[in-house]
């Protein structure tokens, strides 16, 4: 999610990565005013900044999908190449880890 600082017209100005003073709106990156924004106003940086946050959702969203299908059997964690397994386990760990020491859900890291 973005957090979005308008000005007193309720146009955008700014999109933060953290809600900030008086900046505690949140949009996808696919809302339109973000887009609409972003094609007027983003440098090559921001456009990077906007993908690297997606990827992080994405990264999520695919470890849910394969421990989904390997919970379903369709397929086995053992055939996977033994450097998908040691970085499926590694994040599993911190995972986990992270999880015990936070309140936060699945929903607050996506």
């Amino acid at each position: 999610m973005l957090y979005v600082e308008r000005n007193d017209e309720g146009k955008i100005i700014a999109l933060h990565n953290n809600p900030k003073t008086n900046v505690t709106e949140q949009k996808t990156s696919i809302d339109q005013d973000v887009l609409e924004f972003l094609e007027h106003n983003a440098t090559n940086e921001s456009w990077q900044t906007l993908l690297t946050i997606s990827d992080l959702g994405f990264i999520r969203l695919l470890e849910d999908m394969v421990d989904l299908l390997i919970r379903k059997n369709v397929i086995i964690f053992t055939e996977l190449p033994e450097k998908a397994q040691e970085k499926i386990m590694e994040r599993k760990k911190i995972r986990e880890k992270y999880s015990s020491q936070s309140i936060l859900t699945v929903d607050d890291i996506i």
